[in-house]
């Protein structure tokens, strides 16, 4: 059995194993890559661990570590009530402003199902409470999530651009980062008038921010009828707490919590400018800034790298150090040379999409981009067909069927279904979504993407 061929079996176990029982494919891939190069390739350990991602590490460690910071000196929840107040006594807008508060929590460096776990309780709190359908909630959390996913500073981009930094492609992160953000957004529209969504132009809730803010109580710590609440957790700071006796204790705590929330808002600003205006290298950029605010505020930065999700780095890490004796292995060239030697590049692209697509609803959309890229570079690179149209049709393809209940994302809106909903029922909704989202999404994004380049 040639090398290329058994690289593929190894590849196609590693997914396998990661879906059927609870292990970490980065982990997988770790051992697949050692099996692989020292027992079939005969390559030495310091020739493996050469294919180790060592920036790609640091930048996820970076924005993660900056992320886990702003969300525990309350940053983030300052970012939702500004959100809130502006979207007044319309209840049309509230899936709007879930689903863009959770955009802009993933283009700053959030790991999508991180932001999901954060917003969606809230989303589906507000669900329950103003008759929105909670299909319509949930998915609007899980799109504004992959809308802002790809962004040049956020995990999923800062993934992808790494890996076709290393190649001779053509390609644009900003092409990437707006097509994963008009994808969803046209998804999101169209959701929110099949869904029920045109109903709600008419509906106003008096007291908003205040019932806002019961909602949020009631997710993170539960309300304490008749005393002085202050939130915990994700709602640290969010909307202050009660000051019955007009102390100024309150005031005095909000305005002890301003400067640090003040100062993380200013360095994410100052990671986009310098990140992106000046061509400065993600990860040193982020961490300097974390550390910057965890001096500032040495107690937000509690915690804060027990919150960075060394699962992913291992995952990341793990799959690009394979890939990395995949290509030592050939199997690279071994399968962009069967998919070019279809003769037809767009049908090519199709296949490439819906494979993203399949397996990415039961496994890692981060696994399937940090493999499928790597493999399709080679085709891309004969110039039979647009490589930007195709890498953003995969991408897209590979991470808007986290609707699926199977994925992270769509278990998190499940496990939070509104009181009161039928959790079956609704399992049975989000597994009909995801159906028409993987049957229908790859053909979209391609026809959208990669058809208008070719013509």
């Amino acid at each position: 059995m040639s090398a290329p061929v058994l690289s593929i079996i190894i590849l196609a176990a590693m997914f396998l194993l990661a879906t059927v029982l609870p292990l970490n494919m980065g982990a997988l891939a770790f051992v697949g890559a050692f099996l692989l190069g020292s027992v079939v390739l005969g390559m030495s350990t310091n020739d493996i661990l050469a294919n180790f991602p060592g920036g790609l590490f640091l930048t996820i460690v970076g924005v993660t570590y900056l992320f886990a910071i702003a969300q525990n000196n309350g940053t983030i929840d300052l970012l939702v009530r500004g959100a809130v107040r502006l979207v007044g006594s319309r209840v049309a807008l509230i899936p709007w402003v879930m689903f863009a508060i959770t955009a802009v929590i993933t283009s700053v460096g959030a790991l999508s199902p991180a932001a999901v776990a954060i917003i969606a309780p809230i989303a589906l709190s507000f669900a329950g409470k103003y008759k929105i359908s909670p299909l319509l909630m949930g998915m609007m959390v899980i799109h504004g999530a992959q809308a802002g996913g790809f962004s040049p500073i956020a995990v999923y981009g800062v993934t992808v651009n790494g890996i076709l930094a290393k190649t001779d492609l053509d390609f644009s992160p900003t092409a990437l980062f707006l097509s994963s953000l008009g994808f969803n957004l046209v998804i999101a529209v169209i959701l929110f008038i099949v869904l029920g969504g045109k109903a709600l132009l008419s509906s106003r809730v008096g007291h908003f921010v205040e019932q806002a803010a019961e909602a949020r109580m009631s997710v993170s710590v539960g309300a304490k009828a008749g005393s002085d609440v202050a939130f915990k957790g994700f709602g640290s700071g969010m909307y202050g707490p009660r000051d019955p006796a007009g102390d100024g204790v309150a005031a005095t705590r909000e305005r002890s919590q301003r400067l640090p929330q003040l100062v993380t808002i200013a360095g994410l600003i100052a990671l986009a400018v310098i990140a992106l205006g000046f061509k400065v290298d993600v990860g040193f950029v982020s961490i300097t800034i974390a550390i910057v605010l965890a001096l500032v505020s040495p107690a937000a930065q509690k915690g804060a790298i027990n919150k960075i999700s060394w699962s992913t780095v291992l995952l990341i890490c793990g799959m690009l150090t394979f890939v990395g004796v995949l290509e030592e292995a050939g199997t690279i060239e071994f399968v962009s040379g069967g998919v070019a030697g279809m003769g037809l590049p767009l049908l090519a692209a199709l296949l490439i999409c819906y494979i993203g697509a399949v397996v990415s609803a039961f496994a890692s959309s981060t696994a399937i981009l940090a493999a499928l890229i790597p493999l399709a570079v080679p085709f891309l690179s004969s110039g039979d067909i647009g490589a930007v149209g195709v890498i953003c049709a995969l991408a897209v393809a590979s991470t808007i069927v986290d609707v699926s209940p199977f994925s992270t994302n769509g278990a998190l809106v499940l496990a939070n279904a509104p009181e009161g909903v039928d959790k079956d029922r609704f399992y049975k909704q989000i597994l009909g979504y995801s159906g028409i989202v993987i049957v229908a999404g790859p053909v979209l994004a391609w026809l959208a993407l990669v058809v208008p380049g070719w013509l």
